[in-house]
């Protein structure tokens, strides 16, 4: 005789296996319905852009202004988040001065 510990992984096993194989047929329609909200919300950033990058470049702003601080009251910084710092300050002038190439290399990453 199992015991009910083990009467109840197998209900729980068969309970995730019937959600799969129900859900298989509406599997394909995932990536359809993915690509309509990020283009519906493509035309709502699209609007929102010069205000998301003025907000980006006083957060670098602020994030550089932190690690200066720092470095006044003589604490070291860990070379992991002065990495990110220079990384997103990065990306921030890309954004700002070359968007299309950014684009383009997303696009890029995610087609493959």
């Amino acid at each position: 005789m199992t015991s009910p510990g083990t009467r109840t992984s197998v209900a729980s096993v068969a309970a995730i296996g019937s959600v799969l194989a129900a859900s298989s047929c509406c599997l394909p329609l995932l990536p359809f319905l993915f690509a309509a909200g990020v283009a519906g919300s493509s035309t709502i950033l699209t609007v929102l852009r010069p205000y998301l990058l003025a907000l980006s470049l006083l957060l670098v702003a602020y994030g550089f202004f932190q690690a200066w601080r720092a470095k006044q009251c003589r604490t070291r910084t860990s070379a992991i988040s002065s990495a990110l710092l220079w990384t997103s300050a990065g990306f921030v002038v890309l954004s700002i001065f070359f968007p299309q190439v950014l684009a383009n290399a997303a696009a890029n990453l995610f087609t493959r």
